[in-house]
């Protein structure tokens, strides 16, 4: 894996989406790095290290080639700046993702306009008992279930006692 500037990373980086535009895939990472290029051992602690700033590892593939670059906290927001501009520019070459919820939907829908339709008196929920807030006239329940909120305070708060 090559380690370049982040100048020469964003062109390499441009190089391989010009290449995997027309087929292919470019793979992106990104991670925090600390400066340690070998494995913490299992028993024990490294002694004397203490990493100097935060830091930022990139990485990217299109399978064959692979660049990386390190980006320090000072520089962090020029590169992510310039960095998020390449990533607009090269992804409009993205295909449409095929939702299967709507699959779903559609098939749904003819089935249900297929069979007959029931009345409303049979599937409409039981009446409520009446209430003692001089709305025993009105139900709680409207008749597709849902509570009417309104005629539930009514009485209660000044402001819907109107």
């Amino acid at each position: 894996m090559v380690v370049l500037e982040s100048e020469q990373f964003l062109m390499e980086l441009t190089r391989l989406f010009q290449k995997c535009r027309t087929s292919g895939s470019v793979y992106i990472t990104l991670k925090k790095y600390d400066g340690r290029t070998k494995p913490i051992p299992k028993k024990g602690t490294v002694e004397g290290f203490e990493p100097a700033d935060n830091k930022c590892l990139l990485r990217a593939t299109d399978g064959k080639k692979k660049i990386s670059t390190v980006v320090s906290s000072k520089e962090v927001s020029k590169f992510q700046m310039a960095h998020s501009n390449l990533l607009r520019a090269n992804m409009d070459g993205l295909k449409k993702r095929d939702k299967k919820n709507k699959t779903k939907k559609t098939k749904a829908a003819p089935a249900a306009a297929a069979t007959p339709a029931t009345p409303a008196t049979a599937a409409a929920p039981p009446r409520p008992p009446p209430s003692t807030n001089g709305t025993a006239d009105k139900p709680i329940l409207t008749s597709d279930g849902k509570a009417n909120v309104h005629d539930c305070w009514k009485g209660q708060d000044p402001e819907l006692s109107t």
